[in-house]
């Protein structure tokens, strides 16, 4: 999970102070596509070492950042952590602090850290002339409400070695059943990555489309990383029947997983029988 230091910012950045303008490193991958490539030290969070400071924060942000809480998340905590290099300072307006902490506080808090006080929106200026405001994306917007939407929830239910009553149950009971395999990874930098590695084959299709569900899977892992951190093992990938449910707000739940050793004779005998004869 991401490191506690989250929780540590200060507001050490003094508006008076001389700054200077540096090229954002290329170890910062965070904010490599930000559409800039210089930035201001020290950085509004009062970070002025590169090493020591700007790049292992901004790490420590990455785990919230994949889980794509919010499309302007990454550059709000850019606009932060790399600010742009101009003739005047540009902080992120409220209102776009606003909209991202209400969408990426939620998926925060999932992975165990609240909303840092150095990120509290009323320190960003309300009026929105000189500061860096939301555009909303209105291509596909329309789309992806429709969409089902991966959210923090109780881990599911991980049954090993299930009788085939059980998984037949699950499969009438639940509005989808896939199988997937899911890996995890150390990257670098200690942070475990988590990846739904090829196909996701449908048991019971439901309401999930086929062209989103993988991701809408992983997803599901990257926001749920106490329960990612119990089902995958590091170095390894373990396959999954997985069953769920999207709830009347449009939100993803996973109901029950079957982790599929080769000796689980039932859940191929369930899967098969299910295709043919439904409930």
């Amino acid at each position: 999970v991401a490191s506690c230091s989250l929780l540590l910012f200060t507001w050490g950045f003094d508006m008076g102070q001389s700054t200077r303008c540096v090229p954002i490193p290329h170890q910062m991958s965070v904010c490599q596509d930000v559409g800039y490539s210089e930035m201001r030290l020290p950085n509004f969070l009062g970070h002025s070492s590169l090493e020591g400071e700007v790049v292992p924060r901004s790490e420590d942000w990455r785990p919230l950042l994949q889980t794509g809480c919010h499309p302007h998340a990454q550059a709000f905590l850019c606009s932060l952590i790399a600010p742009i290099c101009l003739d005047t300072f540009i902080q992120p307006c409220r209102s776009l602090c606003v909209a991202v902490r209400d969408s990426c506080a939620p998926v925060l808090a999932c992975q165990g850290h609240i909303w840092p006080e150095a990120l509290d929106c009323d320190r960003f200026p309300a009026q929105e002339d000189m500061c860096l405001t939301p555009h909303p994306k209105h291509s596909n917007s329309h789309l992806a409400k429709a969409l089902p939407q991966p959210a923090c929830q109780a881990c599911p239910s991980v049954e090993e070695h299930p009788t085939l009553k059980t998984v037949l149950d699950a499969l009438c009971q639940d509005d989808f059943a896939v199988t997937a395999k899911l890996s995890r990874r150390r990257r670098p930098s200690g942070v475990p990555e988590f990846e739904v590695e090829g196909r996701v084959e449908f048991i019971r299709q439901g309401p999930l489309l086929p062209y989103d569900t993988q991701y809408l899977l992983q997803q599901w892992l990257l926001i749920n990383l106490r329960c990612a951190n119990t089902l995958v093992r590091p170095g390894r990938a373990q396959l999954y029947l997985l069953t769920g449910a999207v709830q009347p707000e449009g939100t993803l739940a996973l109901t029950r997983l079957f982790p599929w050793h080769k000796k689980d004779h039932s859940i191929a005998v369930a899967t098969r029988k299910w295709k043919h004869h439904k409930c």
